[in-house]
């Protein structure tokens, strides 16, 4: 199990990133636009900068739904490798079984 604090405060900045997201989408529309001036284009970059850190996509971890742990993570099944293996073991997942050969 991962630390209660990780987990939350990555949940915090998926919500952050929720928040923001369209205004940070409008001012890099702004930036990357060949028509922009380059005076509209530093007040772009400014208040880009001027955004709350945590509100980035990039900051944010992929942590496994049952444990939280982030290391080892299958995106497609949203779990970290041990949580997948037990689940695979059990028969839980469908079409899923140990390779053997």
């Amino acid at each position: 199990m991962a630390k209660k604090s990780m987990v939350l405060r990555d949940e915090k900045r998926a919500k952050l990133v929720r928040r923001y997201a369209k205004k940070r989408q409008e001012l890099k529309a702004i930036i990357a636009s060949p028509k922009s001036r380059a005076e509209d284009k530093q007040v772009a970059q400014d208040k880009l900068q001027s955004l709350p850190r945590d509100s980035s996509p990039s900051r944010m971890r992929s942590r496994c739904s049952i444990t939280g742990r982030s290391r080892g993570y299958y995106q497609k099944f949203g779990l970290s490798r041990t949580k997948l293996r037990e689940l695979m073991l059990e028969g839980n997942i469908p079409g899923m079984r140990k390779a053997s050969w």
